[in-house]
């Protein structure tokens, strides 16, 4: 196919994606091609460039969504920073619950002590009015079930589910909605359960378990934020009743303007991308204190799992502890150091802190994962040759910072030993993948998970080979997973946009090289073809026959090229008389002198070891392949 007709190929497409429009239409180019009865070239040409096409579409609209799950978070943790209508944070939250799952139908209810029973406080995408005015009786429906266990229920299609009690009023309005797949997670202030976020589709569906911890996030948000309304309702009671609250808030008013100042600090810190240590940061110039974030494993447990459930700072000796979690995930804590009086407006800040914490490692750890994603998805297209189009990998390249026409090599990683449970495998080698993308991101390269262990793409420096890389990668790898890691590598690939299938071949070569260090028993080493000797060539995947001759006799044939000796004649008969000067000056009719002097010059270009048993036999293979690959004389 010409480059004229790729080019009208693409260009219907990329008019298309210039104006953002829907799937189906990517169909009409190849419908019109077909009905017109233009040649079968260019309507397979419209046929590979609609597949392209979808597949950068498909790539945006990925980044688009990425991009609005974050300033989602980032937006929430605003608004509840400087919370002043309970009202319209909830709504922002139920709004952006549904842009983040994507989901048809978004709602909130929450519980009526004085009626027990729960009502619809916000929804979001509703279209029937009996749905909105549902009240449900305590313990009825899924939210009913919620509430009961304080967990997480969800149900792919609610009237085939018998998990929870159905009821008539229920299950009209839901019918009404049209309702198929609901999720439901609970609203918690410290035990009790106050409420339940819901999100729900008209169709089924099977929400992921990362969805229903977003959604546990979004329902703390909701909670927290009812809760600093309850705390700031109960405040202005006391202001209207009672004469002497005024003379306490105005004792008060400096450390809940402070309280106000951290939350727009930490907010501010959260959309300008700062860090975990920042937050502590801030908070501690604020509580006048020393505060730290401390991973799980080094808090104090008792305290920790009491923050964690009640929802609020805890006491221990002299420090005060507020857990860092969203949903049913533990990141950690903030430590306040030495305080063993705490105002509870301060207690307040410490918690909103955490709760901001646990909102930034969540949205940090979905941009990692979804930039180790990105790297596999290229790598996986490379392996298996997917995508041709060589302007489009090198873009693709160019925005994970990785320059596919500079010299790469291929690596083949795998964990040296096998745990004996399944489970406990599994969990080694996604450590070791996190650790492979980990790399890759700071060496500006790619990796992937493949066949049992990963497989990386690093470019290779000026100065540095591929055993050098392979031995680094493994003591690297086996020191982040604290297991003995094995790396074979291939020989260094180039133009990867042009030659896709090169990487694919690099690969092969690269795993041939892991199992012959396993085999050597050379386990948690690293090592690449040009090791073994001639055994290299066997473990090659492009069978590198000029280059195995090169590094054995390279030297000794370019002195020949340039002074006109016979140095590779003479080492051919050498070694064909058995290593015998004698008989070596009779087969070339030459004094024994002038075969010493030979032999003492290519001892000078090969080193003083050339006639050890090891290095002679490459000698003598090399000096064969050299014959066979030389013209023939006419």
């Amino acid at each position: 196919m010409s480059r004229d007709h790729a080019q009208s190929a693409e260009t219907p497409f990329l008019e298309l994606l210039a104006r953002g429009a829907l799937a189906d239409a990517y169909e009409q180019p190849v419908l019109r091609a077909r009905a017109e009865g233009g040649p079968a070239e260019r309507t397979d040409a419209l046929e590979r460039a609609k597949h392209l096409a979808l597949r950068v579409r498909s790539e945006l609209e990925g980044r688009r969504r990425r991009e609005a799950e974050l300033s989602a978070l980032f937006e929430t943790a605003h608004d509840l920073a400087g919370l002043r209508d309970l009202d319209a944070v909830l709504r922002a939250i139920v709004q952006r619950a549904r842009s983040l799952l994507g989901t048809d139908v978004t709602y909130l209810s929450l519980n009526d002590p004085d009626r027990g029973d729960t009502y619809m406080r916000v929804t979001e995408g509703s279209v029937a009015a009996r749905f909105q005015q549902l009240r449900l009786g305590m313990g009825e429906g899924l939210g009913g079930l919620v509430a009961q266990t304080a967990r997480p229920y969800v149900t792919d299609d609610y009237f085939e589910d018998a998990r929870f009690r159905h009821t008539g009023t229920i299950d009209a309005g839901v019918r009404d909605e049209g309702l198929v797949a609901i999720l439901g997670v609970p609203l918690m202030l410290g035990h009790h359960v106050i409420g339940v976020l819901f999100a729900a589709d008209r169709r089924a569906r099977v929400f992921e378990r990362e969805q229903i911890a977003l959604l546990g996030s979004f329902a703390a948000l909701a909670a927290a934020a009812i809760d600093t309304a309850n705390l700031l309702a109960e405040t202005r009671s006391a202001l209207a009743g009672l004469e002497r609250a005024n003379e306490i808030i105005r004792d008060r008013s400096g450390v809940i303007e402070r309280a106000s100042d951290v939350h727009d600090r930490l907010a501010e810190l959260v959309l300008r991308g700062g860090g975990v240590h920042d937050v502590a940061a801030a908070v501690s110039q604020v509580l006048d204190g020393t505060v730290e974030f401390t991973e799980a494993t080094a808090a104090p447990e008792h305290a920790l799992e009491a923050s964690r459930a009640d929802g609020h700072v805890v006491r221990h000796k002299d420090d005060w502890i507020a857990a860092v979690a969203a949903g049913d995930e533990l990141f950690g804590a903030l430590v306040l150091r030495g305080h063993p009086g705490l105002d509870p407006v301060d207690q307040l800040t410490l918690e909103r802190a955490a709760m901001v914490t646990s909102l930034l490692l969540l949205a940090r750890r979905s941009a990692a994962e979804a930039e180790q994603r990105v790297r596999g998805e290229l790598l996986d297209d490379l392996l298996d040759a997917r995508d041709r189009d060589p302007r489009l990998l090198d873009d693709r390249a160019r925005r994970l910072h990785a320059d596919l026409s500079a010299a790469h090599v291929v690596l083949a990683a795998r964990l040296d030993a096998t745990e004996a449970d399944a489970d406990q495998e599994a969990d080694a080698r996604r450590r070791l993948w996190a650790a492979a993308s980990h790399l890759a991101a700071t060496r500006h390269g790619l990796a992937a998970a493949r066949d049992g262990g990963t497989v990386l793409l690093l470019p290779l420096t000026d100065g540095d080979s591929a055993t050098d890389l392979a031995r680094r990668t493994a003591r690297h790898l086996g020191r982040a997973v604290h297991e003995a890691v094995t790396v074979g590598a291939s020989a260094p690939v180039r133009d990867l946009a042009a030659r896709p299938e090169a990487v694919a071949a690099a690969y092969t070569e690269a795993g041939r090289c892991l199992d012959t260090l396993r085999l050597l028993g050379r386990g948690g080493d690293g090592a690449a073809a040009e090791d073994f000797g001639f055994l290299g060539l066997l473990l090659a995947g492009d069978q590198n026959v000029p280059g195995f001759v090169e590094r054995t006799i390279g030297q000794v044939v370019a002195y020949d090229e340039r002074r006109g000796t016979e140095l590779v004649r003479t080492l051919d008969a050498y070694f064909a008389c058995g290593m015998s000067p004698a008989r070596t000056k009779e087969a070339l009719h030459v004094h024994v002198n002038t075969v010493a002097q030979r032999l003492e010059r290519v001892g000078r270009l090969l080193g003083d070891d050339w006639q050890s048993p090891d290095r002679a036999l490459e000698i003598q293979l090399a000096l064969r392949l050299h014959r066979l690959s030389a013209p023939a004389r006419p």
